[in-house]
């Protein structure tokens, strides 16, 4: 029998991570039927969309769950000793459903078919790098905002991938839960199925990572 705060807490990282992807790929559909043909155009009308609900959604959720909304946050937060096993996995599970219904949401506000597979190719070391990258300097940004200006971590986050979209080749996916869904979208949003698990492979690797470096760099103790 699941207590009322866990299902409040679980209905949290599902509604915020299909609101997250509603508005990644809805963003992403409006921007490219607006942008003429103009991929930078698009991109820019994808981007700001997504900076300021990840501001919102963290604001909203996050003194209910944390506001995780993503895989490898929540598995850095376990290597932290932060987040029990049992709920963990519970997080997970909640963030890729919600994320596929934030996908289905889309779709169906923009009266696409709502079930759909990726055609976009996004592969290769140039991009797994990349989705790295933006991974571990999402980990960083929240675990250094938690621990010098937990009030910022909202702002941060939503400034941290605004910029990311920009200095990655990837566009910085940075969460599994993101990858599956946008799979699941042939539209500007989307990256080929074929091509998730490196994206994937990439996001874990920097969530195992960063938490153990970055536990020594945040340390409290600036003595040598």
């Amino acid at each position: 029998m699941i207590s009322q705060k866990s299902a409040r807490i679980l209905v949290a990282e599902f509604a915020g991570t299909m609101l997250l992807l509603a508005t990644v790929i809805g963003s992403g559909i409006m921007a490219e039927r607006l942008a003429g043909g103009n991929i930078a155009v698009a991109l820019l009308g994808n981007t700001i969309p997504t900076g300021a609900i990840l501001y919102v959604l963290i604001t909203i959720f996050g003194p209910v769950s944390g506001a995780h909304f993503n895989p490898a946050v929540t598995l850095a937060f376990f290597i932290r000793r932060q987040i029990p096993v049992k709920l963990a996995l519970f997080f997970v599970v909640m963030q890729i459903i919600g994320g596929l219904c934030g996908a289905f949401l889309a779709h169906f506000m923009f009266e696409m078919p709502v079930l759909q597979m990726s055609t976009n190719l996004r592969s290769g070391p140039a991009q797994w790098g990349a989705e790295f990258v933006a991974t571990f300097g999402l980990l960083t940004v929240i675990f250094g905002g938690i621990r010098w200006r937990p009030e910022a971590v909202p702002t941060l986050v939503a400034l941290y991938i605004t910029a990311a979209y920009w200095f990655t080749s990837s566009t910085s996916f940075a969460n599994p839960a993101v990858t599956i869904a946008r799979s699941f979208t042939d539209s500007f949003s989307g990256i080929l199925p074929a091509h998730a698990p490196g994206f994937i492979a990439a996001q874990l690797g920097a969530a195992i990572i960063a938490p153990l470096l970055l536990g020594w760099l945040f340390a409290g103790d600036t003595k040598d």
